[in-house]
């Protein structure tokens, strides 16, 4: 039996008997009378608080939610009895999802249904476990209540906010749609790939007038060339001891999450083939580079538990491992921090060693309220 508020209250009013017997003795028994009579109606009332079988509870959840954003989480309870019921639901969400609400007190007619919905915000990347549900029913009389526990125990992924990563993806590529920038980085002749022959433009780069054209046609011609499709980028994730240091509230590393996401959701979307390496004191995570936005997924899967430890990174496993399998030519985009030299100069020397067959890139995770103060002139 759960004791309720207002048994309580009423035990405190059997009190006022025994107070009075101190200078009235008799007064004893009426405290007495008081308190049995009581402790029977909450028997009673005990007696005739809804069964476990007389209610349904469940939880309804998404299996994929976003860290770092608030996701719904739906509980719904129903009365099978011709009663009505009346109690407190308290779900058990993630210790780390710093939910808004999961005590939910409840009123249901005979048959009745009711839904209640919280938000929880998971703080970081990886796998969250939701517990049971607990509900307590009270008898007709509000003194006495039971507690039920109901399995609803479940796990739930968290994955990156992949809403803000598209959104993201969309404001960078609606300046080119909207402005022409694209057609603009054409004309003056970025990209590799040659497309056709146009007439030269003031401020067009004198290397790409096509001298031949030229002076068939007597007047500047300028070759056009168009972006390369179907290029290979490979990115590496550093989740050694550089990435546990935080920035605000989240890690080094979920920062480099987030922009390789960005970068990989960019290049899908543009026809490139996205390959993926993470890695500490060993490589804990390899996707061969694919492209379509089908691949997008399988990436999300393999970095969403990704978690940073206090390793020293092996550099040479990761960087021979990408260079025994992506024999094409490569953009390989390392996402780390620069924080020693001993490290610093590890990672150059493994990006000199692939240069020859191809393009590194190191992307640090810089902490601007470091940087404001160190690029400060003294005063």
């Amino acid at each position: 039996m759960v004791p309720t508020s207002r048994l309580a209250a009423l035990a405190t009013l059997g009190l006022l008997p025994a107070v009075v017997a101190i200078a009235w003795p008799p007064a004893v028994w009426a405290a007495v009378a008081f308190d049995l009579a009581l402790l029977a109606a909450a028997l009673v009332d005990l007696r005739r608080c809804p069964r476990a079988r007389a209610l349904e509870a469940r939880r309804e959840v998404e299996e994929v939610v976003s860290a770092g954003a608030q996701n719904r989480a739906r509980l719904v309870v129903e009365n099978l009895s011709e009663r009505p019921i009346s109690g407190t639901l308290a779900d058990a969400p993630p210790p780390t999802a710093d939910a808004a609400r999961f005590r939910h007190p409840f009123s249901l007619p005979p048959r009745g249904r009711v839904e209640l919905t919280y938000l929880f915000n998971p703080a970081a990347r990886g796998d969250h476990h939701f517990g049971d549900l607990h509900l307590r029913v009270r008898g007709p009389w509000g003194l006495a209540q039971r507690q039920y526990r109901y399995a609803a125990a479940k796990r739930v992924k968290a994955y990156p906010d992949l809403n803000a990563l598209a959104r993201d993806a969309l404001a960078l590529a609606r300046p080119e749609e909207e402005t022409g920038l694209a057609r603009l980085r054409r004309s003056l002749g970025e990209g590799r790939e040659f497309e056709s022959l146009r007439e030269y433009i003031p401020g067009d780069d004198v290397r790409v007038i096509d001298w031949k054209a030229t002076a068939k046609r007597q007047k500047p011609i300028a070759r056009q060339y168009e972006p390369e499709r179907n290029q290979t980028v490979m990115l590496l994730l550093d989740c050694g001891r550089h990435m546990v240091s935080r920035i605000g509230e989240r890690t080094k590393l979920d920062h480099a999450v987030d922009a390789a996401l960005r970068l990989a959701r960019i290049s899908l979307d543009r026809g490139d083939q996205i390959g993926l390496c993470a890695f500490g004191s060993k490589v804990s995570a390899y996707l061969p580079p694919k492209r379509g936005r089908q691949h997008l997924r399988a990436l999300v899967d393999q970095l969403y538990p990704l978690q940073p430890e206090l390793v020293e990174s092996d550099y040479d496993e990761a960087f021979g491992l990408v260079a025994s399998r992506i024999k094409r030519r490569s953009l390989l985009v390392t996402f780390t921090d620069l924080l020693d030299e001993d490290s610093s100069r590890s990672v150059l020397n493994r990006t000199l060693h692939v240069r020859a067959r191809h393009l590194p890139l190191v992307v640090a995770v810089a902490d601007s309220a470091l940087l404001g103060p160190a690029r400060a002139v003294p005063t």
